[in-house]
């Protein structure tokens, strides 16, 4: 595949591993490695970059699935025709989109691993997330094939079936623990959703499962470029200040602020990310609890 200009792998890519060690990726500099299960059977995709060209090779039984899909798992299906044009009007966002312009937004057309990130994500620091999500697939995944030591993600059956004391030892209460057994016994109707919009209809339906959820869900599974993380302790504030300068926001000021942007709200908000924007800080940070020993 041969890359657009200035296409920024790290930046596009790194996001698909959990930070330090992810089980079920491996990514580095130009090198990414992704255990999946597709619906074609169990896949190792790895995306090699090579000066201008990204190199797709995939093992296991839904090889030829994911290979189909490389693309937009690289972000190369995302579309930024209209986008330069709908900032230009704003000098900050204006100078982002042009520094980060070789930033996309891969579309992994894989919902249900997401889930599992994002519902771990919910109401707790990204170590606490991330310690969890690691003991998860290294006690429930299996053997990825591919010639790199990684593990499938977890089998949505094998977390329904679980007990919800049995994820304490993973650092995840039972309200967390509910809301994704509840997805889990519904996986397979939510990787058959056409688009983001169908998908957001069925996650939020599910109790335990809200906007903030589903947004961080489908702005990656289907590279949705307008989905804002409504409910999330810092971006109201982050956006507030950017486009406005005002400290601190609310979800219904974020979502007034990002309204000439609509279509591309939610890139708006990673643009804010990758520009190290924040509004100022006043208390203090959220400490990080342990759940495993409950």
């Amino acid at each position: 595949m041969t890359l657009p200009p200035r296409y920024h792998f790290g930046a596009t890519l790194g996001q698909l591993a959990v930070p330090k060690h992810d089980p079920c990726a491996r990514f580095a500099a130009d090198d990414l490695w992704l255990a999946a299960r597709t619906p074609s059977g169990a896949a190792t995709l790895r995306l090699k970059r090579e000066k201008s060209e990204l190199v797709a090779t995939a093992y296991g039984p839904g090889a030829e699935w994911i290979i189909e899909r490389a693309d937009a798992i690289a972000g190369l299906r995302d579309d930024l025709s209209d986008f330069a044009e709908l900032v230009a009007h704003h000098p900050l966002l204006a100078r982002l989109a042009k520094t980060f312009a070789g930033v996309r937004m891969p579309a992994t057309g894989l919902v249900f691993p997401r889930v599992l990130r994002a519902i771990l994500e919910q109401k707790v620091t990204g170590k606490e997330a991330h310690r969890s999500y690691r003991a998860i697939c290294r006690t429930l995944g299996e053997p990825a094939p591919g010639p790199v030591d990684l593990v499938l993600p977890p089998d949505p059956a094998a977390i329904a079936a679980m007990a919800y004391w049995e994820f304490h030892p993973f650092g995840v209460e039972q309200r967390r623990t509910q809301a994704l057994q509840r997805a889990a016994l519904v996986a397979a109707r939510l990787e058959l959703c056409a688009d983001s919009a169908e998908a957001t209809r069925r996650l939020v339906a599910l109790p335990g499962i809200g906007p903030w959820t589903a947004a961080e869900v489908v702005r990656v599974a289907y590279g949705d470029a307008d989905a804002v993380s409504v409910g999330d302790f810092h971006i109201p504030n982050t956006v507030a200040w950017a486009l406005a300068g005002e400290a601190r926001g609310t979800d219904e000021r974020m979502l007034e602020l990002l309204e000439p942007f609509r279509g591309h709200r939610g890139r708006v908000c990673d643009l804010l990310a990758h520009g190290g924007l924040g509004a100022p800080k006043f208390g203090p940070r959220m400490p990080i609890r342990s759940f495993a020993r409950f």
